[in-house]
């Protein structure tokens, strides 16, 4: 039986971003790990694992951040452990635009517009799609072409675009963007297998 933790990496990490998390993982029955949050982030990939390990329910939300430091920074050292512990088994990562001072970028499988609608393009911070097809900026995105992972969603600014992932609408771009990941990983599958079996 697989008892791997069923976790969302996020690449965001600020107050609108785990607003935004929190109100979503509601939605789905998952958690969000709240002390994420962190403008750099602030805890390290053990102390993560640590804190999924003791959530109640799956998916676990998590966040990491970057805050502009060019390269790989606490955020990314982070994500990183977290990616590839043997006792996560990481559904899918929302890639989240940025305005970076300098071009840090990772290939998408796919992006949502401040519409909500998908689109094969970038998009940009505040969710207008870019001249690049499936290539995204943002601040903690270097290291997610090394990772195996399912599927990674790119979405501008979480929680913002103008009010249209705000909280207080239930954040619908970022509920869009964890439908994706949920379908395409099989998790919604794999969850209905879980519950008829005897």
């Amino acid at each position: 039986m697989d008892n791997k933790r069923k976790v969302i990496l996020i690449t965001d990490g600020d107050e609108y971003a785990k607003r935004a998390i929190e109100c979503v993982a509601k939605g789905y029955g998952g958690r969000c790990i709240s002390s994420s949050k962190g403008n750099p982030s602030v805890l390290s990939g053990p102390e993560i694992v640590k804190l999924i390990q003791r959530a109640k329910n799956d998916p676990v939300f998590v966040m990491f951040d970057d805050s502009g430091f060019i390269g790989e920074g606490a955020g990314e050292r982070a994500l990183k452990y977290v990616a590839n512990h043997p006792e996560i088994d990481v559904l899918g990562i929302i890639a989240v635009a940025s305005k970076t001072r300098q071009a840090e970028w990772t290939r998408v499988d796919v992006c949502i517009d401040k519409f909500g609608e998908l689109t094969p393009y970038g998009v940009d911070k505040f969710g207008v799609p870019e001249m690049d097809v499936g290539r995204l900026t943002g601040d903690t995105v270097y290291c997610l072409d090394e990772l195996d992972v399912p599927v990674i969603v790119g979405i501008g600014d979480i929680g913002k675009m103008a009010k249209r992932d705000h909280y207080s609408q239930g954040a619908p771009i970022t509920k869009k963007a964890v439908e994706i990941i949920l379908e395409r990983s099989g998790y919604h599958a794999s969850k209905d297998e879980r519950n008829t079996d005897t």
